[in-house]
């Protein structure tokens, strides 16, 4: 890698709510980072580069993946990180989320929130004084995108160009990885059924992006004819959190025909990858075969968790205190 250190990372103070808040010299940007993070000899220079910075992560969903990679990240970058479930906050009765992230960004230089609504996101947005980050909202997880992202990249050395195969529910991670392959210049086939097609706020937002970075975005109905010729191949639960009470109607609608299984797999090409976010529901819309087989990389997609978010979080701690600009960048 040429790129120097110095050069990546680039100070922008904003919130990150959907993806489409970067741009596309910033997005590289962060893979960048996020792959100089992730080297053993590199990443020394970057260990605790933000002493004395506090991020709040404010939780009213369960999580694994995303909580341990902001805390450990934190850590590693030499700050704190300070953990609240809403049901133990003033939330939950009755503050409004404007005040709450008011106060919050009094205390803290950042502000990263896993919601049910989006709107929750966009109200702590206008309450906060420092940046606030979707750590996962039903709408977008922009998160999982970067680390997706640069998943794809370490295994396939580029994106711009690659053919990228969404299988199942137009969901919220299935939103930010159509904006993150307009910005990268990756192509992008969503196979899903009428009933749950993407966003479309989301496919606006991506066919606005590619009319500079050349990426084709397509929404498809037939799996099969989305992974043929594919890359990358990807999926997520065709049940997520706060959908259970839909469940039986949507594995009907899903099942068989939409399960990524080794039969749909030899479709894409013979070197293409698959990933999935986890966690997995095998037997649904995955076969053990296929996520235990050898094209899976969806432990290491994991990981790049911890280094897509520790770079997010240098490029906006190391700003004196984390305020955002609103002027400049119009959040």
């Amino acid at each position: 890698m040429t790129t120097q250190a110095s050069e990546l990372g680039s100070d922008f103070s904003k919130d990150l709510l959907t993806l489409d808040e970067l741009s596309p010299s910033e997005f590289r940007s962060l893979l960048d980072l996020s792959e100089i993070l992730k080297n053993e000899r590199q990443q020394r220079k970057f260990l605790h580069q933000t002493p004395g910075s506090s991020l709040a992560i404010l939780f009213e969903k369960p999580s694994t993946r995303t909580r341990v990679s902001f805390e450990v990240g934190m850590f590693e970058l030499g700050g704190h990180a300070v953990v609240l479930n809403s049901k133990e906050l003033q939330l939950s009765r009755g503050e409004t989320p404007e005040d709450t992230a008011k106060v919050l960004s009094v205390f803290c230089q950042a502000i990263a929130a896993r919601v049910y609504s989006h709107e929750t996101l966009e109200r702590f947005s206008k309450g906060s004084n420092v940046p606030v980050i979707n750590a996962l909202s039903n709408l977008y997880h922009p998160c999982q995108a970067l680390a997706d992202f640069l998943t794809i990249k370490e295994f396939k050395k580029k994106l711009r160009g690659l053919a990228i195969a969404w299988i199942g529910d137009g969901n919220n991670v299935c939103n930010s990885l159509l904006i993150g392959a307009a910005l990268s210049g990756a192509n992008f086939t969503v196979a899903c059924p009428e009933k749950y097609r993407p966003l479309p706020e989301a496919l606006d937002k991506a066919r606005y992006l590619s009319r500079s970075s050349g990426s084709q975005i397509s929404i498809i109905e037939s799996p099969r004819e989305a992974v043929i010729g594919a890359d990358v191949v990807v999926t997520d639960t065709f049940v997520s959190m706060g959908e259970d009470g839909e469940k039986e109607e949507r594995l009907r609608e899903f099942l068989p025909e939409y399960q990524v299984n080794d039969e749909l797999m030899s479709l894409a090409k013979p070197d293409a990858i698959f990933m999935h976010c986890l966690p997995a529901h095998r037997g649904e819309e995955v076969s053990s075969s296929v996520i235990d087989g050898p094209q899976s990389v969806v432990w290491q997609e994991a990981e790049n968790r911890l280094h897509t978010q520790k770079a997010l979080l240098y490029s906006l701690l190391r700003r004196p205190k984390g305020q955002k600009d609103k002027a400049l960048f119009g959040n």
